[in-house]
Parts: structure tokens; C-alpha cells; sequence
């Protein structure tokens, strides 16, 4: 194997190796080839060993991407690298060295839903009104702060009206309730290593000497604790190589600083510069719109992308009356593509700025029976049964875990309300010892009874788990637990609609458990805990199902589609009416556009509306997104879309209280019978097998000749009856 496959660019990017490099990875550039095969390189050729590198990514899909592709180039079975995300690194590292700064290695890591229930636990504590602040602005606030690495006692300095005091307030609170539950959360993965390093300068040299070599992905999405942990490590062998792209640099709102990749020359001056100009997926013309745009940034490094898939098809502009005939005109532009390029669900993407965008288009395919995915929606390890067996295993791994420990203590219900925890509480706070250990003696808080026998039953039964956890497999302990306290059997006999449902995802995180363990040759119940905390919505996407994919642009980053849909191209849904009077906000709504544009290979459709419904039943007069004006006309084409709707007039009281309403009607269609053969825009020829109502309510059950069963709304489904 050579790298005779990679051009001449991304070739001498990958020989660079002694000392500093920063290669600048334009939009479809070959980025992750670059990465896999500089790898490659390393190990090949004898320069380090594998075990002397670190490759740091920003998903889980990305890491084992990674992996799998330089395995397969080194035709090895198993590789020795540390490669994996920025938490994930950060997590095994504390795991060997926290107890350093107070910590047992068993600590807990806090989701999002964690630090809510905590800091609403907190607010309660401190008598601080909810009208004043809500948990989210809290946890918000305290994530800004350990991004910019600003502690309690800084932003203290800073704080000036009440509402900052208050939540500094909180700020110190929640990290010493942190520090008392033994857990962490996901932005003190990154700050305390830094810590460590800084506490023990000897623990920093170990990781200096053990990772000669550090190769980073998305460089441009680094915060301030990333990149002072990244510096820190190649402080003394100045080997590390960062790759990325200034114009794809979008999560600035959760702390990434651009300055980091376009400043990365001046924190190493000797430093090889690579740019990567030559595109692998977009045509030119989406990439030419594309970049007409994010040239308005003033911050940004100069980029002239030329495509390896030619010229290509024009920009679609669609101008839409509301964010239905929005749906419906996406569903148009869908069924002709399939009809003319033959093309399969799986290639088109719909992206939207804001998540509440999601529902108008979800249920006009619903209604045309075209299978969608969503990518950041509940995701499996966030359902509510899902969380509890969860907390159980992290209690019985870490009984400091009080956040856990309240939401399990009454489940399945054992009578334990809030004013016996209250109690606990107390008791706990009195004794000057854990919560958990007051549960061993109900009766010091004169708590008698059904309570106190569930309260003692509850105890032994985590006790009795917890001094198992060396013993049994992470896999054999779950279960186990799972039977012994009643889920399953409470999810068995409860008669709530959504029962069975929750008892199949109990049984199925029993399963990737137990999957866990025949794939992970050092597999424990921690290490599947910490696992399943640092996923992210982009590792359950599963691009092999053949539906049409809806996401933010935000979650659409490093992935890639034939054709995508851009909705919501209105002056203030995109870009955010939030960011319109900030420069800085407004250029990464630029680059966050670019992002969009660049997911596509061959066609991309933008769709605004003159009129859009926002914050409920408001309706709100929109004009085209000023993105789609920075893009020259040339690359445009403007496509008139027409569906069933009419406008009247309707009066106020007041003379200017006159307003427009957008009403769809209908057109006439045939009532169908059981043995119809129709015909479908997308699904071709069926047989309709059943059918309920009439007229505009008529539903029908279609089995169409490729075998795929569908349940269709004839007002919506444009079905034709045709003869055999």
C-alpha cells in the first residue's frame, strides 16, 4: 500500500511529520482520508509506534471511523492507538489519576437531564425563586463559564446585578455538590485533567512521554480547555498536526473559538501550513454559491474550492405562503427526483435551522407515507426507563450518586415520597455522613412501617450489588439487579399504553449490555456507563435505513447527502434573528449556512415563506434569508410551486385589524374500494386492500408490487386508479 491515491496537497500534508502542522481542510476535501492515512504513514514507515499516538476526533462515529479505516490500510486486526473523542480521552485519563484532586475513580459523569435535577434540587435549597431563574439558564450559564475556564470565584468578581449573583450562588453550590456526589459533568471532563497537569507537572510528563504524536479533527470546533489541553501535551515534542476548516467553525455558542485554528500559527511559529482546495463531493456550482456566501466573514482563511464532480445543477429556490405548502413543496421536489434520477429515501436530507421546524414536515410525510429518520430527538439512552435501570447501575457503582439515588429510591413505587427523602435528607445532613448510608436505619428519622421496610429492602439490595460489581460481569450484575428490583415485572404487569414499549427497551439495554461485554475485552459496568454518556445524536444515526434523514444543520456537520433540502430560509429563522445585530454571531450563521450548502453532492433546494406560524398560533410575514441575495443569480434557479390553497380577508373589530388567512382546500378525487389498483408518485403501482371513510377523510391500506405496505390519506396521497 503507497499513498499513490491521495493527491499532491493532502500527499505532502501527510509526509510533514517532524514538528508542528495545521492543514486547512476545505468543505468535501478529503479531510478524513488525509488523517487515516497520515496514520497510516506514521506507523508504516516506522516513525512511532502505535501505542505513541494520540488521535483526537469530536463523535464516537468519527473515532471508530478512524480506526477501522487505518486497521484495514495497515491490514492489522487490533491497533494500540488512543484514539477517541476529547471526553473520551479526558474520561480515561481521570480514570487513572483523579484521585489526585479528591475524586474516586468510580465517579459518576452527569448528563444534561442529571444537572437539571440537580440544580433544581439547589435552587430549592438556596430559596431562589423559579420566576427569577429556571434550571436550563443555570446549567447554561455554568457551561459558558467552564468553557471560557471562568471558576465561581471569577465570575463573583464579575457578577453585578442579582440575577448574576444568584447564579453565581448556584455556580458554587453545584460544584460542591458535584465533588459530594462524586461526579462530574461533561465540561469538567475537559477542566479537570488540566488540573491534574497543573496540581502534578509529573502526571503531565507521563502523558508528554506516552503520546509522541497528536493528530486533531475539527480543530476549528476546539473550546479553551481543548486547546490548552492539546498545547500542555506537545508542549515539549511539538509533534502534533491539526486538521479543520475556519469555514465550518458553528459552535461558537457552546464555546468553540475560531481564533484557535486561524491563530495556530502564532502559538507554534514553526509551523507547515496545508491547504486542501480540491473537492470530492459537490458539484461546483454548490460549492461556488456556497462560498459566495462565507466570503462576507471578514475573520477566515482564503479557500478557491474546485470540484472533481463538475459543474453541476443550478441552486433550487423555492418561495413557499407558509411552512406547509413549505412540506409540501419538499415533497414535490422529492417525488421528481426519484421519478428522474431514480434515487432511494436514504439520499435526501431535509436541514432546518431550529428543531420546532420539524414538526410541519413531519407530518406532511406522514401523511404521504414517505419514511423519515430524525437525528436529535429522544434518543434510546434518554428514555425515561432507560434512564432508571441506568441510575440503578450507577448507584450500585458510586453510592455518593444522590442524583441517581432520587430517582430510583420509589421505583417501582415503594411509598418513599418527597417528604421521607426530605427526612433522609436531613438526617444525612445531621449525621454528617452519605445519604445513602441513612437509609441502613429508617428508624433515627422515626420513619416506621411500609416506609422503613422499604427504605432498609432498598439499602440492601443496592449494598448487596454494589460489593458484587467485582464480581460479576457487568452483564450478569445487570440483569440480575433488573429482576431482583421488580422493573421488568412492573413494566410487565403495568396497563399504560406505553408499557410494552418501555419493558422491549429495559430488555434492550440488557442486550447492548451484554453486547458490550463479548465485544470489549476489558468491558465493566463503568466503562459501559461512561460509554453510553459520551454518545452523541450523530452515533445512533444510521444512514444503511433507507428514509429520508431530518436534522439541525448543526447535528448535519461531516456528513453528506445527494440531495438536501435547506427549510426555513426566512431573514430571521435563518439567519437567527438572534445573531442580526452581532457580527461575530452573524458570520458563523454564515459559516453554519456553508455547512448546509456543502452537505449536499448534487442538487440543493432552498425554501422560505412569506408567511410562517412561530411561538405557537403568531403568524409572522417572512422574507427571503439575506444568504440567498449574497448568492449571485447565476448560480440560481428560481422554481415556481403551487399547492391547493386560497386566501380571504378576514376583518377585526379595528380597520387594522384586517389580516390574510391561508386556507387549503381540496380537490376532488375518486372514492376508492378494496381492490382498487392505484398508482403513487413514489411507491408505483399497489393494490388497496383496505380502506376506512370517504371523501376528504378516506384512509387506505396500499400494498404496492416491490411488497412495501402503506397506510395513506387519499386527500393527500395524489393516488391514480388505474385498470390491470
Amino acid at each position: 500500500m503507497s499513498l499513490r491515491s491521495l493527491n499532491s496537497v493532502q500527499r505532502a500534508a501527510v509526509e510533514a511529520v517532524d514538528g508542528p502542522v495545521l492543514i486547512f481542510a476545505g468543505a468535501g476535501s478529503g479531510k478524513t482520508r488525509v488523517l487515516t492515512h497520515k496514520l497510516y504513514y506514521l506507523v508504516r514507515e516506522g516513525l512511532f509506534e502505535p501505542e505513541d499516538i494520540l488521535a483526537v476526533t469530536f463523535t464516537n462515529k468519527a473515532a471508530e471511523e478512524m480506526r477501522n479505516r487505518v486497521t484495514k490500510l495497515l491490514n492489522r486486526k487490533r491497533l494500540s492507538l488512543s484514539i477517541g473523542t476529547f471526553h473520551s480521552i479526558c474520561a480515561r485519563i481521570l480514570r487513572e489519576d483523579i484521585t489526585t484532586i479528591g475524586f474516586s475513580k468510580n465517579f459518576a459523569i452527569y448528563d444534561v437531564q442529571d444537572q437539571l435535577a440537580l440544580i433544581k434540587v439547589l435552587i430549592n435549597e438556596l430559596d431562589i425563586s423559579k420566576n427569577i431563574l429556571t434550571p436550563n439558564q443555570v446549567r447554561n450559564q455554568i457551561g459558558f463559564c467552564k468553557n471560557k475556564m471562568i471558576t465561581p470565584d471569577m465570575q463573583a468578581r464579575k457578577a453585578r446585578t442579582i440575577m448574576e449573583k444568584n447564579i453565581v450562588r448556584i455556580y458554587y453550590a453545584y460544584q460542591k455538590a458535584l465533588k459530594v456526589n462524586d461526579a462530574l459533568d461533561f465540561d469538567d471532563l475537559l477542566l479537570y485533567p488540566l488540573n491534574i497537569f497543573k496540581k502534578k507537572p509529573t502526571i503531565l510528563k507521563k502523558y508528554q512521554k506516552k503520546w509522541k504524536y497528536i493528530l486533531v479533527d475539527e480543530y476549528q470546533d476546539t473550546n479553551r480547555p481543548q486547546f490548552h489541553f492539546l498545547t500542555q501535551l506537545a508542549e515539549k515534542h511539538q509533534n502534533i498536526c491539526v486538521v479543520g476548516d475556519d469555514d465550518q467553525s458553528i459552535y461558537g455558542w457552546r464555546g468553540a473559538e475560531i481564533s484557535n485554528i486561524l491563530d495556530f500559527e502564532k502559538f507554534f511559529s514553526s509551523c507547515r501550513v496545508f491547504t486542501l482546495e480540491k473537492n470530492y463531493r459537490s458539484t461546483q456550482q454548490i460549492l461556488d454559491a456556497a462560498t459566495s456566501v462565507v466570503m462576507n466573514n471578514d475573520r477566515r482563511s482564503e479557500k478557491n474550492l474546485v470540484a472533481a464532480n463538475g459543474s453541476g445543477d443550478s441552486i433550487g429556490v423555492m418561495e413557499t405562503v407558509d411552512e406547509q405548502e413549505e412540506a409540501s413543496a419538499i415533497v414535490s421536489a422529492l417525488e421528481k427526483e426519484i421519478k428522474l434520477k431514480k434515487r432511494t429515501f436514504s439520499e435526501f436530507a431535509v436541514l432546518y435551522r431550529t428543531n420546532a421546524q420539524s414538526r410541519a414536515l413531519e407530518d406532511s410525510f406522514r401523511r404521504m407515507g414517505i419514511p423519515y429518520n430524525i437525528v436529535g430527538g429522544i434518543r434510546f439512552y434518554e428514555r425515561k426507563e432507560v434512564k432508571i435501570v441506568l441510575a440503578y447501575l450507577r448507584l450500585v457503582i458510586n453510592l455518593k450518586d444522590t442524583i441517581s439515588l432520587r430517582r430510583v429510591v420509589n421505583f417501582p413505587a415503594r411509598g418513599i415520597g418527597a417528604k421521607t427523602l426530605d427526612k433522609c435528607v436531613e438526617q444525612s445532613e445531621k449525621d454528617n455522613i452519605e445519604l445513602f448510608d441513612v437509609l441502613k436505619k429508617p428508624y433515627k428519622m422515626e420513619i416506621r412501617g411500609k416506609q422503613s421496610e422499604a427504605l432498609s429492602v432498598f439499602y440492601k439490595l443496592i449494598k448487596k450489588y454494589h460489593s458484587l460489581r467485582e464480581k460479576l460481569s457487568a452483564s450478569e450484575l445487570a440483569r440480575s439487579l433488573v429482576e431482583e428490583a421488580g422493573i421488568l415485572k412492573f413494566f410487565k404487569e403495568s396497563t399504560e399504553s406505553e408499557a410494552r414499549e418501555r419493558f422491549d427497551n429495559v430488555a434492550e439495554l440488557l442486550t447492548s449490555i451484554e453486547e458490550f461485554c463479548i465485544r470489549e475485552t476489558d468491558a465493566t459496568l463503568s466503562r459501559f456507563l461512561e460509554d453510553v454518556s459520551l454518545l452523541s445524536d450523530i452515533d445512533h444515526w444510521n444512514d444503511s435505513d433507507n428514509r429520508v434523514t431530518f436534522m439541525t444543520v448543526h447535528s448535519s456537520k461531516g456528513l453528506e447527502f445527494p440531495v438536501v433540502f435547506l427549510a426555513g430560509m426566512d431573514d430571521g429563522l435563518f439567519p437567527i434573528y438572534s445573531s442580526l445585530d452581532t457580527k461575530d454571531e452573524l458570520e458563523e450563521e454564515r459559516r453554519l449556512f456553508y455547512v448546509a450548502m456543502t452537505r449536499a453532492e448534487d442538487r440543493v433546494f432552498l425554501l422560505y415563506s412569506t408567511n410562517r406560524r412561530r411561538m405557537g398560533s403568531e403568524n409572522v410575514s417572512g422574507i427571503p434569508s439575506r444568504f440567498i441575495s449574497e448568492i449571485p443569480e447565476d448560480y440560481l434557479e428560481r422554481i415556481h410551486f403551487s399547492s391547493a390553497v386560497t386566501r380571504k380577508f378576514v376583518s377585526g373589530k379595528r380597520e387594522q385589524d384586517t389580516r390574510t388567512e391561508m386556507i387549503r382546500t381540496v380537490t376532488t378525487f375518486d372514492d376508492f374500494v378494496v381492490g382498487d389498483m392505484v398508482e403513487h408518485s413514489i411507491f408505483g403501482v399497489g393494490k388497496i386492500m383496505a380502506l376506512s371513510g370517504s371523501g376528504e377523510n378516506q384512509r387506505v391500506g396500499v400494498v404496492f408490487k416491490d411488497g412495501t405496505r402503506k397506510k395513506l390519506i387519499v386527500k393527500y396521497a395524489n393516488l391514480k386508479k388505474i385498470t390491470d
